[in-house]
């Protein structure tokens, strides 16, 4: 590839001032001394921040440092500068913008840096002295913290009720430890969802009863009937009532956990304040529960789950980032903002770093309190583990493998990771034919997002 004309230019710039060669093209750079610049503003004007890219950068910190209320610059503005400057990624050269510069002093470890204009392709490397000359002018401040040392609590489900206990007490005046049923302050299990759950422990259970629980509640059987004819299903007819909806389109498991997922969400409020470009909870529940559907419907007859519980655990595997805005409001605020400058972060190591607990965590110890399947339960806590092999980890899998997929296709459901092939084999999939369903799964977007409007607006 080769190298912008403004890079170029301003490398060659700075070698002429120096006297000597700066810098080289490194086809194959190495990740560890890769560094990416972060561009922030608020109402004082813009600012940069260099640091490692394995690092997180804790904007809470360096606002503290600075007396300043910085956040992430607006993607369109973003992509104005790099349109500008004809990169895909802006690298770690102040006077490409021009902007005050923060180095974070983990950088001066390094022997040599890499900076990086396009994914995945060829950087500019130089040794350490020559980097340190061209941000002369740059402030040195410690303001990231090593991903390496945030441990996510992925494999311990039963350290979880200590750990949001110990996340209630550093983030309020709580002086004695209290039931958690007691200090999350949260609405108790909806009416509705207590007696579809009922219902669904109820061998005897038959459509009728359904109908019954979905109609006594006016605007979840509006959704249910605006649902059915929508254009995804593509029902023949009209759909004139929840009874139709359920026999003749969705089916009794599909609207049965749709109630459920609908009733649980509307039980918590969205945030007011949410990161820039973040997927709406509504959008994100509806990818995730066509994609676990999708996939639980592929899987070989005999291993196959539940496909009705592997959708709803989609349709709730974001609760714990409702619940996270409720239970800590004030610092909730901050996780957006760290959220914004780490993209390339998993939003659980930020998470762990800043609160002590992930939404997983403790969206998971809520469904357990409530009574919900122990499938959505064990889906919940284990979507971001993809080497979980407990009981029903099948459920738990088919999120993991799902959102990625989801990734890949340009989906934003947070940062990518590799796939390895052996999930495929574990949970008896051909990768082919499952990258063609997705194809068209996300070729059907304008669908999605209209199902999506749909629950939003109940």
């Amino acid at each position: 590839m080769e190298l912008p004309i403004a890079v170029r230019d301003a490398l060659q710039a700075a070698s002429r001032n120096q006297g000597t060669p700066l810098f080289e093209i490194v086809e194959t750079p190495d990740a560890a001394n890769t560094l990416r610049m972060v561009p922030l503003e608020d109402y004082e004007g813009k600012l940069q921040v260099i640091c490692r890219q394995g690092d997180m950068l804790d904007i809470n910190r360096l606002n503290k440092r600075l007396g300043r209320d910085l956040r992430v610059i607006s993607r369109r503005e973003l992509r104005r500068i790099r349109e500008r400057l004809d990169v895909q990624l802006i690298p770690a050269l102040p006077s490409l913008t021009g902007w005050p510069t923060v180095v974070d002093e983990a950088v001066e470890q390094l022997e040599s840096v890499a900076l990086a204009y396009a994914p995945g392709g060829p950087q500019v490397e130089m040794p350490i002295d020559a980097f340190r000359r061209l941000t002369s002018e740059a402030r040195r401040l410690s303001v990231t913290a090593p991903v390496a040392s945030i441990q996510v609590n992925l494999s311990e489900p039963q350290r979880d009720r200590e750990q949001l206990h110990s996340a209630l007490e550093r983030f309020t005046n709580l002086r004695i430890r209290q039931r958690l049923e007691d200090t999350l302050e949260l609405p108790p299990l909806p009416e509705t969802a207590q007696r579809i759950i009922h219902l669904r422990v109820n061998p005897n259970a038959v459509m009728n009863d359904l109908v019954d629980i979905v109609e006594s509640d006016p605007s979840l059987a509006a959704q249910v009937v605006s649902w059915a004819s929508s254009s995804f299903y593509a029902a023949a007819g009209q759909v004139r009532s929840v009874h139709d909806a359920v026999s003749r389109v969705l089916g009794f498991e599909l609207v049965m956990n749709l109630a459920m997922g609908l009733s649980l969400g509307r039980a918590l409020k969205a945030p007011e304040d949410e990161p820039d470009g973040y997927i709406g909870y509504w959008q994100q529940a509806i990818w995730q529960a066509q994609a676990a559907g999708v996939l639980s419907a592929m899987m070989r007859r005999g291993e196959r789950p539940s496909f009705g519980l592997a959708y709803l655990g989609g349709l709730l595997h974001n609760f714990g980032y409702l619940l996270l805005n409720q239970v800590f409001p004030p610092h909730f605020r901050v996780v957006c903002r760290t959220l914004e400058a780490n993209a390339c972060l998993d939003s659980s190591v930020i998470e762990q770093h800043i609160l002590g607990i992930t939404r997983e965590q403790i969206g998971a110890q809520l469904m357990e309190n409530w009574g919900m399947p122990d499938e959505v339960v064990v889906a919940l806590r284990n979507q971001k583990n993809p080497d979980f092999d407990g009981e029903l980890a099948v459920y738990a899998q088919l999120l993991y493998l799902g959102r990625m997929l989801l990734i890949e296709r340009g989906i934003d459901l947070g940062a990518p990771a590799p796939l390895d092939p052996a999930l495929f084999e574990r949970l008896g999939l051909d990768p082919d034919k499952v990258a063609g369903q997705f194809d068209e799964l996300v070729e059907n977007r304008d669908s999605i997002m209209a199902m999506a409007g749909m629950m939003q607006q109940s």
